[in-house]
C-alpha cells in the first residue's frame, strides 16, 4: 500500500444514480465552504463545501466521471467531473491550485457527507444574509491565506504537489 494511502481511512462517495462511486483513500488536505456567487449559481444553493483533497487519493470504485469545462471567478476556468448519466458534480480542477493534482470534491456527494465539516468559509461577503455561520469556524470576507488556516501537515502534502 502506498505511504499516500491511510489503511485506516476511507470515505465513500458518489453520483445520485450511483454510476460513479469513488473512495477517498486520506483525509482531505482541508474542508472550506464557498460562499461566493459562482459557487451558489453553480451549487444552486447558499454555498459550496469542497473538500481539497490529492487527485491520487481518490479512487475510482465504478465509472469515470467525464469533464466539463466551466468559467470562475478568477477568470482560468475549472474543470467540473460529473456522472456521465445523472450529472451530478463530483468534483472540480481549479486552475489556480494546482491543476489536475488537486481535486476539490463536493462533500455533500459522499456517502456520509456529515464526516467532514468545514475548516474555514470563505468568500462570507457574498453570503446569503439569512445563512447564520458558527462562531467556532473561521471566516473570512474572501478567499484565504493557506500558511495562516491549514494545518503544517496539510501544508507539506500540498507544496509536495508543486514539486
Amino acid at each position: 500500500m502506498s505511504e499516500k494511502v491511510d489503511a485506516g481511512y476511507h470515505l465513500d462517495g458518489g453520483c445520485g444514480c450511483g454510476a460513479v462511486r469513488y473512495r477517498m483513500l486520506t483525509a482531505p488536505m482541508f474542508v472550506h465552504c464557498c460562499h461566493c456567487l459562482w459557487c451558489q449559481r453553480e451549487s444552486g444553493s447558499a454555498f459550496a463545501l469542497n473538500a481539497i483533497i490529492e487527485s491520487d487519493r481518490v479512487m475510482l470504485l465504478k465509472e469515470k466521471p467525464i469533464q466539463v469545462g466551466a468559467p470562475s471567478q478568477s477568470g482560468e476556468g475549472q474543470k467540473f467531473f460529473r456522472c456521465p448519466n445523472c450529472q451530478i458534480a463530483l468534483w472540480s480542477h481549479y486552475a489556480m491550485a494546482v491543476g489536475d493534482k488537486v481535486l476539490f470534491l463536493r462533500s455533500g456527494t459522499l456517502d456520509e457527507p456529515r464526516r467532514l465539516s468545514p475548516d474555514i468559509h470563505i468568500f462570507t461577503g457574498s453570503k446569503q444574509p439569512w445563512l447564520p455561520l458558527s462562531t467556532d469556524i473561521p471566516a473570512v470576507e474572501e478567499y484565504y491565506d493557506r500558511k495562516a488556516y491549514w494545518p503544517p501537515e496539510s501544508l507539506e502534502r500540498f507544496h509536495a504537489l508543486r514539486n
